[in-house]
Protein backbone atom coordinates (compact mmCIF):
# COMPACT_ATOMS: atom_id res chain seq x y z
CA UNK A 1 0.00 0.00 0.00
CA UNK A 2 1.39 3.18 -0.60
CA UNK A 3 2.23 5.27 2.09
CA UNK A 4 -0.13 7.81 4.04
CA UNK A 5 2.23 10.72 3.28
CA UNK A 6 2.30 10.56 -0.47
CA UNK A 7 1.22 13.72 -2.34
CA UNK A 8 -0.82 14.54 -4.65
CA UNK A 9 -1.25 17.82 -7.07
CA UNK A 10 -4.30 19.57 -7.04
CA UNK A 11 -6.35 21.69 -9.54
CA UNK A 12 -5.64 24.34 -7.25
CA UNK A 13 -2.02 23.98 -7.60
CA UNK A 14 -0.56 22.89 -4.43
CA UNK A 15 -0.06 19.24 -2.79
CA UNK A 16 -2.43 17.52 -0.30
CA UNK A 17 -2.08 13.94 2.08
CA UNK A 18 -3.29 10.93 0.62
CA UNK A 19 -4.26 7.57 1.15
CA UNK A 20 -4.73 5.31 -2.04
CA UNK A 21 -6.97 2.03 -1.01
CA UNK A 22 -6.36 -1.10 -2.88
CA UNK A 23 -9.82 -2.08 -1.91
CA UNK A 24 -12.95 -0.09 -2.00
CA UNK A 25 -16.35 -2.15 -0.29
CA UNK A 26 -20.09 -0.68 -0.79
CA UNK A 27 -21.52 -1.20 2.83
CA UNK A 28 -25.48 -0.61 1.71
CA UNK A 29 -25.47 2.07 4.22
CA UNK A 30 -28.52 4.73 3.31
CA UNK A 31 -27.38 8.00 4.61
CA UNK A 32 -29.84 9.79 2.74
CA UNK A 33 -27.86 12.08 0.72
CA UNK A 34 -25.37 12.68 2.87
CA UNK A 35 -21.93 11.12 1.39
CA UNK A 36 -20.30 9.11 4.41
CA UNK A 37 -16.83 7.42 4.33
CA UNK A 38 -15.28 4.50 6.47
CA UNK A 39 -12.49 3.87 7.66
CA UNK A 40 -11.11 1.66 10.57
CA UNK A 41 -10.16 3.38 14.04
CA UNK A 42 -6.26 2.40 13.04
CA UNK A 43 -6.25 3.33 9.31
CA UNK A 44 -2.49 4.89 8.53
CA UNK A 45 -4.71 8.40 7.03
CA UNK A 46 -6.33 8.69 10.72
CA UNK A 47 -3.10 8.59 12.32
CA UNK A 48 -0.70 10.64 10.33
CA UNK A 49 -3.73 13.62 9.30
CA UNK A 50 -5.24 13.56 12.76
CA UNK A 51 -8.79 12.34 10.78
CA UNK A 52 -11.48 11.89 13.36
CA UNK A 53 -15.45 11.36 13.53
CA UNK A 54 -17.06 13.66 10.49
CA UNK A 55 -14.07 15.23 8.93
CA UNK A 56 -15.03 16.22 6.33
CA UNK A 57 -12.53 13.94 3.41
CA UNK A 58 -12.39 14.16 -0.61
CA UNK A 59 -12.31 11.02 -2.09
CA UNK A 60 -11.73 10.61 -5.62
CA UNK A 61 -12.14 7.56 -7.92
CA UNK A 62 -11.14 7.89 -11.40
CA UNK A 63 -12.36 11.62 -12.36
CA UNK A 64 -14.59 11.41 -10.40
CA UNK A 65 -14.38 13.29 -6.98
CA UNK A 66 -17.14 13.95 -3.73
CA UNK A 67 -16.56 15.11 -0.58
CA UNK A 68 -17.77 13.10 2.15
CA UNK A 69 -18.13 12.60 6.07
CA UNK A 70 -15.81 10.74 7.86
CA UNK A 71 -16.94 7.36 10.46
CA UNK A 72 -14.74 5.31 12.00
CA UNK A 73 -15.17 1.97 12.91
CA UNK A 74 -13.87 -0.30 15.69
CA UNK A 75 -10.91 -2.64 14.21
CA UNK A 76 -12.57 -5.84 12.30
CA UNK A 77 -15.28 -4.31 10.12
CA UNK A 78 -12.42 -3.23 7.49
CA UNK A 79 -9.51 -3.73 6.81
CA UNK A 80 -6.48 -0.85 7.38
CA UNK A 81 -6.43 -0.02 3.78
CA UNK A 82 -9.72 -0.40 2.71
CA UNK A 83 -12.57 1.81 2.42
CA UNK A 84 -16.22 1.67 2.77
CA UNK A 85 -19.04 3.73 1.14
CA UNK A 86 -22.71 4.65 1.87
CA UNK A 87 -25.26 4.38 -0.37
CA UNK A 88 -25.17 7.54 -1.78
CA UNK A 89 -21.30 8.06 -2.19
CA UNK A 90 -20.75 4.68 -3.78
CA UNK A 91 -23.79 5.50 -6.56
CA UNK A 92 -21.67 9.01 -6.94
CA UNK A 93 -18.33 7.51 -7.37
CA UNK A 94 -19.65 4.12 -9.21
CA UNK A 95 -15.79 2.70 -8.60
CA UNK A 96 -15.12 0.12 -11.28
CA UNK A 97 -13.47 -3.48 -10.68
CA UNK A 98 -9.80 -2.68 -9.67
CA UNK A 99 -10.01 0.87 -9.66
CA UNK A 100 -8.22 2.62 -6.39
CA UNK A 101 -9.72 5.49 -4.39
CA UNK A 102 -7.96 8.24 -2.86
CA UNK A 103 -8.95 10.16 -0.26
CA UNK A 104 -7.29 13.92 0.79
CA UNK A 105 -7.83 16.91 2.57
CA UNK A 106 -10.58 18.72 0.84
CA UNK A 107 -9.47 22.06 -0.61
CA UNK A 108 -10.57 24.79 1.73
CA UNK A 109 -13.99 26.61 1.09
CA UNK A 110 -13.48 30.62 1.32
CA UNK A 111 -17.23 30.99 0.72
CA UNK A 112 -17.92 30.47 4.20
CA UNK A 113 -16.29 33.49 5.10
CA UNK A 114 -19.48 34.85 3.90
CA UNK A 115 -21.45 32.67 5.88
CA UNK A 116 -19.89 33.71 8.95
CA UNK A 117 -20.49 37.47 7.96
CA UNK A 118 -23.75 36.92 7.72
CA UNK A 119 -24.23 35.39 11.16
CA UNK A 120 -22.49 38.57 12.40
CA UNK A 121 -24.98 40.71 10.22
CA UNK A 122 -23.24 41.51 7.48
CA UNK A 123 -24.88 42.83 4.29
CA UNK A 124 -23.81 40.30 1.65
CA UNK A 125 -22.96 41.38 -2.18
CA UNK A 126 -23.98 39.56 -5.13
CA UNK A 127 -20.17 37.94 -5.51
CA UNK A 128 -20.28 35.93 -2.08
CA UNK A 129 -24.12 34.93 -2.65
CA UNK A 130 -22.81 33.33 -5.82
CA UNK A 131 -19.85 31.69 -4.24
CA UNK A 132 -22.05 30.64 -1.36
CA UNK A 133 -24.46 29.04 -3.82
CA UNK A 134 -22.13 27.46 -6.32
CA UNK A 135 -20.02 25.80 -3.80
CA UNK A 136 -23.65 24.18 -2.54
CA UNK A 137 -24.47 22.69 -5.60
CA UNK A 138 -20.43 21.67 -5.86
CA UNK A 139 -21.72 19.86 -2.70
CA UNK A 140 -18.72 21.46 -0.68
CA UNK A 141 -20.79 22.42 2.33
CA UNK A 142 -21.52 19.90 5.31
CA UNK A 143 -24.92 19.47 6.30
CA UNK A 144 -23.79 21.90 9.48
CA UNK A 145 -22.92 24.47 7.38
CA UNK A 146 -25.75 24.66 5.46
CA UNK A 147 -27.82 24.86 8.28
CA UNK A 148 -25.55 27.87 9.05
CA UNK A 149 -26.09 29.91 6.12
CA UNK A 150 -29.50 28.80 6.54
CA UNK A 151 -29.97 30.26 9.85
CA UNK A 152 -28.08 33.19 8.86
CA UNK A 153 -30.94 34.05 6.66
CA UNK A 154 -33.76 33.08 8.46
CA UNK A 155 -36.49 35.73 9.58
CA UNK A 156 -35.95 39.22 7.99
CA UNK A 157 -32.30 38.83 7.75
CA UNK A 158 -31.97 39.03 3.91
CA UNK A 159 -32.89 42.86 2.34
CA UNK A 160 -33.66 43.06 -0.91
CA UNK A 161 -30.91 43.52 -2.88
CA UNK A 162 -29.88 40.08 -1.17
CA UNK A 163 -32.97 38.30 -2.49
CA UNK A 164 -32.14 39.49 -5.76
CA UNK A 165 -28.55 37.96 -5.58
CA UNK A 166 -29.57 34.99 -4.28
CA UNK A 167 -32.33 33.76 -6.79
CA UNK A 168 -30.17 34.84 -9.54
CA UNK A 169 -27.52 32.35 -8.31
CA UNK A 170 -29.39 30.06 -7.76
CA UNK A 171 -31.12 30.07 -11.25
CA UNK A 172 -27.66 30.39 -12.85
CA UNK A 173 -26.08 27.68 -11.17
CA UNK A 174 -28.59 25.10 -12.67
CA UNK A 175 -30.22 23.92 -16.14
CA UNK A 176 -32.84 26.66 -17.24
CA UNK A 177 -36.04 25.82 -19.77
CA UNK A 178 -36.86 28.09 -22.77
CA UNK A 179 -40.35 27.77 -24.29
CA UNK A 180 -39.81 30.21 -26.92
CA UNK A 181 -43.71 31.21 -26.16
CA UNK A 182 -44.82 34.65 -24.70
CA UNK A 183 -46.86 33.53 -22.05
CA UNK A 184 -45.82 30.70 -19.73
CA UNK A 185 -47.75 29.94 -16.81
CA UNK A 186 -47.25 28.74 -13.15
CA UNK A 187 -48.66 28.96 -10.04
CA UNK A 188 -47.14 28.44 -6.08
CA UNK A 189 -48.63 28.22 -2.60
CA UNK A 190 -46.10 29.60 0.07
CA UNK A 191 -47.28 26.42 2.39
CA UNK A 192 -48.27 25.71 5.65
CA UNK A 193 -51.92 24.53 5.10
CA UNK A 194 -52.38 21.29 5.18
CA UNK A 195 -54.20 19.49 2.39
CA UNK A 196 -54.12 22.80 0.25
CA UNK A 197 -53.17 20.24 -2.87
CA UNK A 198 -55.22 22.45 -5.97
CA UNK A 199 -52.19 22.73 -8.56
CA UNK A 200 -53.02 19.29 -10.56
CA UNK A 201 -57.01 20.79 -10.57
CA UNK A 202 -55.38 24.14 -11.53
CA UNK A 203 -53.15 22.85 -14.31
CA UNK A 204 -56.23 20.30 -15.60
CA UNK A 205 -58.01 23.81 -16.31
CA UNK A 206 -54.98 26.00 -16.84
CA UNK A 207 -53.73 23.22 -20.71
CA UNK A 208 -57.65 22.50 -20.85
CA UNK A 209 -58.32 26.16 -22.02
CA UNK A 210 -55.27 26.33 -24.21
CA UNK A 211 -52.41 27.83 -21.50
CA UNK A 212 -48.87 26.62 -20.86
CA UNK A 213 -48.74 25.31 -17.61
CA UNK A 214 -44.95 23.31 -17.53
CA UNK A 215 -45.38 22.57 -13.46
CA UNK A 216 -42.61 21.75 -11.49
CA UNK A 217 -42.99 21.32 -8.03
CA UNK A 218 -41.12 19.98 -4.90
CA UNK A 219 -41.38 17.48 -2.40
CA UNK A 220 -42.45 18.34 1.10
CA UNK A 221 -40.20 20.32 2.94
CA UNK A 222 -42.08 21.00 6.52
CA UNK A 223 -45.46 19.27 5.30
CA UNK A 224 -46.83 16.02 5.52
CA UNK A 225 -46.72 16.07 1.48
CA UNK A 226 -45.59 18.02 -1.38
CA UNK A 227 -47.08 18.94 -4.67
CA UNK A 228 -44.84 16.44 -6.20
CA UNK A 229 -45.53 13.93 -3.39
CA UNK A 230 -48.98 13.66 -3.91
CA UNK A 231 -48.67 13.95 -7.62
CA UNK A 232 -46.32 11.08 -7.55
CA UNK A 233 -49.00 8.98 -6.05
CA UNK A 234 -51.36 9.18 -9.27
CA UNK A 235 -48.86 9.67 -12.17
CA UNK A 236 -44.88 9.40 -12.80
CA UNK A 237 -43.14 12.52 -11.59
CA UNK A 238 -39.29 12.26 -12.27
CA UNK A 239 -39.12 13.50 -15.56
CA UNK A 240 -36.06 14.53 -17.30
CA UNK A 241 -36.20 17.27 -19.53
CA UNK A 242 -36.72 15.94 -22.76
CA UNK A 243 -39.62 13.91 -21.20
CA UNK A 244 -41.09 17.10 -19.78
CA UNK A 245 -41.23 19.06 -22.84
CA UNK A 246 -43.16 16.33 -24.64
CA UNK A 247 -45.90 16.20 -22.28
CA UNK A 248 -45.89 19.93 -22.46
CA UNK A 249 -45.98 19.65 -26.28
CA UNK A 250 -48.83 16.91 -26.25
CA UNK A 251 -50.67 18.16 -23.52
CA UNK A 252 -49.87 21.77 -22.55
CA UNK A 253 -49.40 21.17 -19.11
CA UNK A 254 -47.43 18.44 -16.77
CA UNK A 255 -47.14 18.02 -12.76
CA UNK A 256 -43.25 17.19 -12.25
CA UNK A 257 -40.45 17.38 -9.39
CA UNK A 258 -38.21 19.68 -10.34
CA UNK A 259 -35.36 17.96 -8.77
CA UNK A 260 -35.24 15.93 -11.04
CA UNK A 261 -34.17 18.64 -13.65
CA UNK A 262 -31.78 20.03 -12.10
CA UNK A 263 -33.50 23.58 -11.79
CA UNK A 264 -32.18 25.82 -9.30
CA UNK A 265 -30.49 22.67 -7.58
CA UNK A 266 -29.13 24.44 -4.47
CA UNK A 267 -33.04 25.02 -3.35
CA UNK A 268 -33.21 21.18 -3.53
CA UNK A 269 -30.32 20.92 -1.24
CA UNK A 270 -31.20 23.84 0.86
CA UNK A 271 -34.72 22.12 1.11
CA UNK A 272 -33.10 19.43 3.04
CA UNK A 273 -31.93 21.32 5.69
CA UNK A 274 -34.40 23.22 6.29
CA UNK A 275 -37.18 20.07 6.37
CA UNK A 276 -34.62 18.91 8.97
CA UNK A 277 -34.79 22.40 10.85
CA UNK A 278 -38.69 22.62 10.65
CA UNK A 279 -37.63 26.60 9.82
CA UNK A 280 -38.19 28.73 6.51
CA UNK A 281 -36.46 31.95 6.00
CA UNK A 282 -38.55 34.65 4.15
CA UNK A 283 -36.00 36.00 1.92
CA UNK A 284 -34.75 32.86 1.09
CA UNK A 285 -38.42 31.38 0.57
CA UNK A 286 -38.68 33.83 -2.03
CA UNK A 287 -35.90 32.86 -3.53
CA UNK A 288 -36.26 29.20 -3.59
CA UNK A 289 -40.07 30.01 -5.09
CA UNK A 290 -38.85 32.14 -7.79
CA UNK A 291 -35.73 30.70 -8.81
CA UNK A 292 -37.67 27.95 -9.50
CA UNK A 293 -40.26 29.61 -11.70
CA UNK A 294 -37.27 31.45 -13.39
CA UNK A 295 -35.73 28.48 -13.83
CA UNK A 296 -38.57 26.38 -15.44
CA UNK A 297 -39.15 29.17 -18.15
CA UNK A 298 -42.28 30.87 -16.50
CA UNK A 299 -43.26 34.19 -17.48
CA UNK A 300 -46.51 35.08 -15.30
CA UNK A 301 -47.03 33.11 -12.14
CA UNK A 302 -49.84 33.16 -9.32
CA UNK A 303 -48.69 33.04 -5.94
CA UNK A 304 -51.30 31.67 -3.12
CA UNK A 305 -50.47 33.10 0.37
CA UNK A 306 -52.31 31.43 2.94
CA UNK A 307 -52.96 33.41 6.28
CA UNK A 308 -54.21 32.28 9.71
CA UNK A 309 -52.58 31.65 12.88
CA UNK A 310 -51.37 28.69 12.74
CA UNK A 311 -50.54 29.08 8.92
CA UNK A 312 -46.61 29.57 7.78
CA UNK A 313 -47.88 33.64 7.17
CA UNK A 314 -49.72 34.34 10.72
CA UNK A 315 -51.45 37.95 9.51
CA UNK A 316 -52.49 39.82 7.32
CA UNK A 317 -49.79 42.23 7.68
CA UNK A 318 -47.30 39.95 7.37
CA UNK A 319 -48.78 38.44 4.15
CA UNK A 320 -48.56 41.98 2.52
CA UNK A 321 -45.13 42.45 2.75
CA UNK A 322 -44.30 38.95 1.66
CA UNK A 323 -46.02 39.84 -1.51
CA UNK A 324 -44.72 43.00 -1.52
CA UNK A 325 -41.50 41.64 -1.39
CA UNK A 326 -41.98 38.86 -4.32
CA UNK A 327 -43.38 41.24 -6.47
CA UNK A 328 -40.20 43.85 -6.18
CA UNK A 329 -37.99 40.66 -6.60
CA UNK A 330 -40.09 39.42 -9.46
CA UNK A 331 -40.11 42.95 -11.14
CA UNK A 332 -36.37 42.67 -11.26
CA UNK A 333 -36.53 39.48 -13.44
CA UNK A 334 -39.39 40.70 -15.58
CA UNK A 335 -41.66 38.18 -14.06
CA UNK A 336 -45.35 39.14 -14.14
CA UNK A 337 -46.69 37.88 -10.70
CA UNK A 338 -50.41 37.93 -9.12
CA UNK A 339 -50.20 37.58 -5.43
CA UNK A 340 -53.71 35.96 -3.72
CA UNK A 341 -53.89 36.20 0.18
CA UNK A 342 -56.51 33.34 0.72
CA UNK A 343 -58.27 31.77 4.11
CA UNK A 344 -55.13 29.99 6.50
CA UNK A 345 -57.53 28.95 9.47
CA UNK A 346 -57.60 25.80 8.69
CA UNK A 347 -56.50 22.91 6.37
CA UNK A 348 -58.19 23.06 2.78
CA UNK A 349 -60.13 19.48 2.21
CA UNK A 350 -60.21 16.24 4.21
CA UNK A 351 -56.64 14.35 3.41
CA UNK A 352 -53.24 15.40 4.54
CA UNK A 353 -50.72 13.04 2.97
CA UNK A 354 -49.58 11.89 -0.03
CA UNK A 355 -51.92 9.62 -1.52
CA UNK A 356 -55.09 10.55 0.95
CA UNK A 357 -54.37 14.38 -0.75
CA UNK A 358 -54.42 12.46 -4.33
CA UNK A 359 -58.08 10.83 -3.39
CA UNK A 360 -59.23 14.00 -2.75
CA UNK A 361 -57.58 15.57 -6.01
CA UNK A 362 -59.53 12.66 -7.82
CA UNK A 363 -62.82 13.32 -6.56
CA UNK A 364 -63.02 17.05 -7.57
CA UNK A 365 -61.49 16.07 -10.72
CA UNK A 366 -63.99 13.34 -11.25
CA UNK A 367 -66.62 15.68 -9.97
CA UNK A 368 -67.64 13.16 -7.26
CA UNK A 369 -70.27 14.20 -4.83
CA UNK A 370 -68.42 13.36 -2.19
CA UNK A 371 -65.20 15.55 -2.81
CA UNK A 372 -64.10 18.14 -0.78
CA UNK A 373 -66.07 21.39 -1.96
CA UNK A 374 -63.56 23.70 0.03
CA UNK A 375 -60.86 22.24 -2.37
CA UNK A 376 -63.01 22.59 -5.57
CA UNK A 377 -63.62 25.86 -4.44
CA UNK A 378 -60.03 27.64 -3.64
CA UNK A 379 -58.76 25.18 -6.85
CA UNK A 380 -61.58 27.59 -8.73
CA UNK A 381 -60.51 30.43 -6.88
CA UNK A 382 -56.56 29.62 -7.74
CA UNK A 383 -57.72 28.33 -11.73
CA UNK A 384 -59.41 31.51 -12.47
CA UNK A 385 -56.55 33.80 -11.17
CA UNK A 386 -54.34 31.85 -13.69
CA UNK A 387 -56.53 32.11 -16.56
CA UNK A 388 -57.13 35.92 -16.03
CA UNK A 389 -53.53 36.51 -15.59
CA UNK A 390 -52.48 34.58 -18.66
CA UNK A 391 -55.28 36.24 -21.04
CA UNK A 392 -57.40 33.00 -21.42
CA UNK A 393 -60.36 34.85 -19.78
CA UNK A 394 -61.65 38.11 -18.17
CA UNK A 395 -61.84 39.20 -15.17
CA UNK A 396 -65.33 39.04 -15.02
CA UNK A 397 -65.44 35.49 -16.64
CA UNK A 398 -62.61 33.85 -15.48
CA UNK A 399 -64.35 32.09 -12.80
CA UNK A 400 -66.91 30.71 -14.87
CA UNK A 401 -65.20 29.62 -17.59
CA UNK A 402 -62.99 27.62 -14.73
CA UNK A 403 -65.84 26.07 -12.97
CA UNK A 404 -67.65 25.14 -16.31
CA UNK A 405 -64.15 23.38 -17.67
CA UNK A 406 -63.96 21.56 -14.25
CA UNK A 407 -67.85 20.45 -14.09
CA UNK A 408 -68.29 19.53 -17.92
CA UNK A 409 -65.52 16.92 -17.21
CA UNK A 410 -62.87 18.43 -19.55
CA UNK A 411 -60.59 19.30 -16.79
CA UNK A 412 -61.04 15.91 -15.61
CA UNK A 413 -60.45 14.22 -19.51
CA UNK A 414 -57.11 16.69 -19.45
CA UNK A 415 -55.78 15.59 -16.26
CA UNK A 416 -56.11 11.80 -17.85
CA UNK A 417 -54.19 12.79 -20.80
CA UNK A 418 -51.05 14.52 -18.85
CA UNK A 419 -50.89 11.39 -16.52
CA UNK A 420 -50.81 9.19 -19.76
CA UNK A 421 -48.25 11.68 -21.17
CA UNK A 422 -46.06 11.28 -17.98
CA UNK A 423 -46.19 7.42 -17.75
CA UNK A 424 -49.83 6.95 -16.55
CA UNK A 425 -52.24 7.45 -14.63
CA UNK A 426 -52.64 4.91 -11.40
CA UNK A 427 -54.58 5.16 -8.18
CA UNK A 428 -53.56 5.49 -4.77
CA UNK A 429 -54.07 2.71 -2.04
CA UNK A 430 -54.99 2.76 1.60
CA UNK A 431 -53.08 2.52 4.72
CA UNK A 432 -53.95 -0.63 6.23
CA UNK A 433 -53.87 0.69 10.15
CA UNK A 434 -56.45 3.69 10.78
CA UNK A 435 -57.56 5.37 14.17
CA UNK A 436 -60.19 7.94 14.88
CA UNK A 437 -59.62 10.91 17.70
CA UNK A 438 -62.87 11.29 19.10
CA UNK A 439 -64.80 14.79 20.29
CA UNK A 440 -64.83 15.18 23.94
CA UNK A 441 -68.04 16.53 23.98
CA UNK A 442 -71.14 18.23 22.31
CA UNK A 443 -70.02 21.78 20.81
CA UNK A 444 -68.85 23.71 17.68
CA UNK A 445 -65.68 23.27 16.17
CA UNK A 446 -63.56 26.50 16.72
CA UNK A 447 -60.28 26.12 15.90
CA UNK A 448 -57.92 23.94 14.08
CA UNK A 449 -53.62 24.02 14.76
CA UNK A 450 -52.84 23.54 11.07
CA UNK A 451 -49.29 22.95 12.42
CA UNK A 452 -49.93 19.89 15.03
CA UNK A 453 -52.51 18.56 12.45
CA UNK A 454 -49.04 17.85 10.17
CA UNK A 455 -47.11 17.02 12.65
CA UNK A 456 -49.47 13.77 13.47
CA UNK A 457 -49.75 13.44 10.31
CA UNK A 458 -45.70 13.30 9.82
CA UNK A 459 -45.80 10.98 13.25
CA UNK A 460 -47.86 8.38 11.10
CA UNK A 461 -45.07 8.15 8.33
CA UNK A 462 -46.07 11.32 6.04
CA UNK A 463 -44.52 11.55 3.30
CA UNK A 464 -42.32 8.68 3.13
CA UNK A 465 -44.89 6.14 4.07
CA UNK A 466 -47.21 7.62 1.07
CA UNK A 467 -50.38 5.93 2.41
CA UNK A 468 -49.84 7.41 5.99
CA UNK A 469 -51.45 10.57 7.20
CA UNK A 470 -54.39 11.79 8.60
CA UNK A 471 -58.36 13.13 6.89
CA UNK A 472 -60.05 15.75 8.78
CA UNK A 473 -63.93 14.85 9.69
CA UNK A 474 -64.68 18.04 10.56
CA UNK A 475 -64.48 22.07 9.98
CA UNK A 476 -64.88 25.54 12.08
CA UNK A 477 -67.62 26.48 13.10
CA UNK A 478 -69.60 22.57 12.72
CA UNK A 479 -71.45 21.34 15.62
CA UNK A 480 -69.99 17.68 16.84
CA UNK A 481 -71.62 14.77 19.16
CA UNK A 482 -69.01 13.59 22.01
CA UNK A 483 -67.62 10.55 20.48
CA UNK A 484 -67.42 12.17 17.11
CA UNK A 485 -64.42 11.66 15.21
CA UNK A 486 -62.45 14.81 14.84
CA UNK A 487 -59.82 13.39 12.32
CA UNK A 488 -58.83 9.80 11.85
CA UNK A 489 -55.06 8.92 12.10
CA UNK A 490 -53.50 6.58 8.82
CA UNK A 491 -50.56 4.68 9.11
CA UNK A 492 -48.77 2.01 7.32
CA UNK A 493 -47.63 0.45 10.20
CA UNK A 494 -48.64 -0.07 13.82
CA UNK A 495 -45.67 1.09 15.68
CA UNK A 496 -45.92 4.23 13.13
CA UNK A 497 -49.99 4.58 14.33
CA UNK A 498 -49.09 4.09 17.62
CA UNK A 499 -46.30 6.86 17.64
CA UNK A 500 -48.61 9.42 16.05
CA UNK A 501 -51.72 8.42 18.81
CA UNK A 502 -48.93 9.04 21.85
CA UNK A 503 -48.28 12.71 19.88
CA UNK A 504 -51.99 13.09 19.92
CA UNK A 505 -52.66 12.37 23.62
CA UNK A 506 -50.07 15.01 24.59
CA UNK A 507 -52.15 17.40 22.38
CA UNK A 508 -55.58 17.39 23.47
CA UNK A 509 -56.79 21.01 21.84
CA UNK A 510 -55.59 20.17 17.94
CA UNK A 511 -59.03 20.86 17.49
CA UNK A 512 -60.97 22.95 19.85
CA UNK A 513 -64.68 22.19 20.73
CA UNK A 514 -66.40 24.82 22.50
CA UNK A 515 -69.02 23.30 24.71
CA UNK A 516 -72.77 25.04 23.70
CA UNK A 517 -75.40 25.72 25.92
Amino acid sequence: MPSPTERIDTAAGFARPRLEASHVRRLGIDTGHEHVVYLDRNSPICRSEGFGPHSRLSVRVGEREILAALNLVQPGWLAEDEVGLSESAWLSLHPQAGERVILAHPPSVDSLAHVRAKIFGKQLDAGALRAIVGDIVAHRYSSIEMAAFITAASGNRLVLDEVVALTHAMVQTGAQLNWQRPCVMDKHCIGGLAGNRTTPIVVAIAAEMGLTMPKTSSRAITSPAGTADTMAMLAPVELDEMQLRHVVETCGGCIAWGGAMNLAPADDLLIRIERALDIDSVGQMVASVLSKKIAAGATHVVIDIPVGPTAKVRDLLEAQALADLIKRVAAVFGLRVRVLISDGTQPVGRGIGPALEAHDVLAVLRNETHAPQDLRAHALHVAAAVLELGGAASAETSHVVASDCLASGRAWCRFQAICKAQGGLRVPGRAAFRQSVPAPCDGRVTAIDNRRLSRAAKLAGAPASPLAGLTLDVHLDETVATGQPLFTLHAQTPGELAYAMEYVSRHAHIIEVEVTA
